[in-house]
Formats: structure tokens, C-alpha cells, sequence
């Protein structure tokens, strides 16, 4: 709604030229959550989208010259697009776009790889000719420098083009998964050594050197061991972050209290 948006004066600029207020949220898919898809997935070269959402899974761009010729391509294109339209992905129809700007083939297509466009297919008279497309995957780009196309024949791509998207999918997921598991240390037995780990909090949080999470046995205390454990943890900018579903049993002493753990906590600093 724009209750917010009024209250708070958010307003934007509408393609006719007038002032609106946003239509914003405050809880479920909002701009953090997108944020985090950006952080979790974006590269040296813009962003790259999970094919499941996606809103364009597979982008077709025309090599458009400006002559006679660009329409019997764009009809090639548009039968393209409706064949991928008529398949399946995910339990759902596929996304395919086509992009008839009159512009540069190569500004387009920088545009869809900076936003994140999963596949990428361009054609030109020659793919046309020959029945094929020219096919880029978002998520293996380059070799070094160089930019990673390959030539399938257009029924060949048709069929493959719902498991290509789930291969893309599990890629950016194990990569993200990776990246985040090692980042989580889970050798340290108690509070002093996470405190040594993490060392003293510098005045500057942006500079300082990022050292992932914590994973550690806590007891759940309450009460007043619970507030001395916050102060011992603010004393290092340091903070109880969440904990992690799906863990078995955990074994040894709480990092705080020394008795039994029950679960496992993830600890680290606030920026």
C-alpha cells in the first residue's frame, strides 16, 4: 500500500511526469529480501538471477541491421520465444522474453547479462539460416576474458532448455552454499578463544576485517546469565545471530555457561 509512502513523503517520478507515492511493504518480499539475492549472487559483471525467479528466464536478442531482412529474423525470434513460452519449468510455463529495441545486439545484450538474465540467446541471419541458436549462460560467463557462447540446434536448446535452467539454479545454490559454509567456523570450544578470534572491535566497523560466523554449543541461558553473556558479547560488537534448523544433538558445554549445550548458535559481529 502507500500508507507508508505518505506518511514518509516516498514518492517517484511516473513515465507521464508526475510525482506518485511508492507502493512499498514492510514485511515478507521486500527490498532486503532482494538485496540479499544481489549480495548472495551478483558478480564482477552485474547480477545473476536464480532461474526461478527470475522474470525473464531465457532472453532472446535479435542481431537487427536495419534492413529488409530484420523482419524475417524477428519472425524467426517470435516462434522462438512462443515454442519456449509452451514448455515447462519449475511446475511452471517458461519465462522467455524477446527484446525488439532498435538498438545495438551487443547493448542489449550487456543490458540482460547486467541484470542477470539467466540464458541469453542471440541470433543472427546465420543461426537463422542454419536452425540454430547462439546460447550464453549467466552463470558460466567467461574463461578469463573471453565471453563462453555455444551453438545448439534450436529444437536441441527447445528441449533442453528446462533442465539447462535447473542446472543453473543448483549451480548458483551450491556455489552460494559453499561460500557461506566456509565461512562458518565451528572448532572453537570456548568463549575466549571466539574472542581472540574475532579480536578486539575497531572504531571503524566498515574497515574492519570480515570474519564470517561462529558456529558454537549454547545452553540457552536466561535471566541474569543472559544479560551478562549480551555484555560480554557487546563488549566485541558482537551478537547472537540466529540458530541453525536441521542440527542433530550438539556435543560438549555452552561457550557461555560451561553446562550441557543444547543446540548450536551462530555468533557474530554487526557492521
Amino acid at each position: 500500500g502507500q500508507n507508508f509512502a505518505r506518511a514518509q513523503n516516498i514518492r517517484y517520478q511516473s513515465a507521464s511526469g508526475e510525482l506518485e507515492y511508492c507502493h512499498t511493504t514492510s514485511w515478507g518480499v521486500s527490498t532486503r529480501l532482494i538485496g540479499g539475492v544481489i549480495m548472495t549472487h551478483g558478480d564482477d559483471d552485474g547480477l545473476r538471477l536464480p532461474p526461478r525467479i527470475a522474470p525473464k528466464q531465457v532472453v532472446i536478442v535479435p542481431m537487427l541491421r536495419e534492413k529488409p531482412e530484420d523482419a524475417e529474423l524477428l519472425a524467426y525470434c517470435e516462434a522462438l520465444k512462443d515454442q519456449l513460452n509452451g514448455v515447462t519449468a519449475f511446475g511452471q510455463p517458461l519465462r522467455a522474453h524477446l527484446d525488439k529495441k532498435p538498438i545495438r545486439s551487443a547493448n542489449k545484450r550487456w543490458d540482460w547479462l547486467r541484470r542477470g538474465a539467466p540464458i541469453l540467446l542471440e541470433i543472427g541471419p546465420r543461426d537463422m539460416a542454419n536452425n540454430q541458436v547462439t546460447m550464453i549462460r549467466r552463470d558460466r560467463l567467461r574463461d578469463g576474458d573471453k565471453i563462453i557462447s555455444k551453438n545448439l540446434a534450436r529444437g536441441e536448446f527447445v528441449a533442453q532448455a528446462p533442465a539447462l535452467l535447473g542446472e543453473i539454479q543448483a549451480n548458483l545454490f551450491a556455489e552460494a552454499k559453499a561460500r557461506l559454509d566456509g565461512n562458518i567456523r565451528s572448532d572453537f570450544k570456548t568463549f575466549a578463544d571466539i574472542a581472540a578470534y574475532f579480536g578486539e572491535a575497531g572504531e571503524d566497523d566498515a574497515k574492519s576485517a570480515f570474519k564470517g560466523w561462529v558456529q558454537a554449543p549454547w545452553a540457552r541461558p536466561t535471566g541474569k546469565e543472559l544479560e551478562e553473556v549480551e555484555a560480554r558479547l557487546k563488549a566485541l560488537k558482537l551478537t547472537l545471530r540466529n540458530v541453525p534448523m536441521g542440527q542433530s544433538k550438539p556435543e560438549g558445554a555452552c561457550v557461555f555457561t560451561g553446562r550441557p549445550a543444547v543446540e548450536e548458535i551462530l555468533i557474530a559481529r554487526a557492521y
